[in-house]
């Protein structure tokens, strides 16, 4: 999800009401995207984007303003499995994952050796996220755990179940970030 697209402005304002400092970013270049809207390879490259999640990490554990913040990270659809693969690679950069109809399984066999918290959010009418979350967490060795959040459609766009997305969101990061 994009981060200018409306539902992942509306989960960050979420976040940010709960105390939560956030950032949106974009882990492909506009012209990155558009070579994925014509190819769908980009989105499935968890080596790249894995290693933009590191550098964004590493920049915040660099920036004066967020530089003291335990960090957490939130992501969607493709960029769970980079979220994931990134978490082995470095796991003092961030604290705890939260994924959002996710693909945990694009992390492959690393997700064996995530050790942070993570937790699964989906939509109850998503049943592929559903299953691919449940599949991850029996092969996963940490706190982990799967959210199921009533939507009529697969991934939870509804105002309301958005509402429910960004709640269990905000608690979770509160909880597993504190310092």
């Amino acid at each position: 999800m994009s981060r200018s697209a409306p539902v992942a402005k509306f989960l960050a304002d979420l976040l940010y009401q709960h105390e939560l400092a956030t950032l949106l970013v974009d882990l492909l270049t506009e012209t990155e995207e558009a070579i994925d809207e014509r190819t769908g390879k980009l989105r499935f490259d968890m080596t790249l984007l894995s290693t933009r999640i590191l550098g964004i990490c590493s920049w915040a554990q660099r920036e004066p303003r967020v530089s003291g913040l335990s960090a957490g990270l939130f992501v969607t659809k493709t960029m769970t499995g980079a979220a994931l693969l990134a978490a082995t690679q470095q796991p003092t950069g961030f604290r705890t994952v939260v994924s959002y109809s996710g693909r945990p399984d694009l992390a492959g066999s690393a997700l064996g050796r995530v050790m942070m918290p993570t937790l699964f959010i989906v939509g109850s009418a998503d049943e592929q996220s559903r299953h691919l979350s449940r599949q991850a967490i029996d092969r996963m060795h940490n706190d982990a755990r799967l959210e199921v959040v009533t939507s009529t459609s697969g991934p939870v766009e509804e105002p309301a179940a958005l509402e429910r997305v960004g709640r269990l969101s905000a608690a979770w990061f509160i909880e597993r970030l504190k310092n």
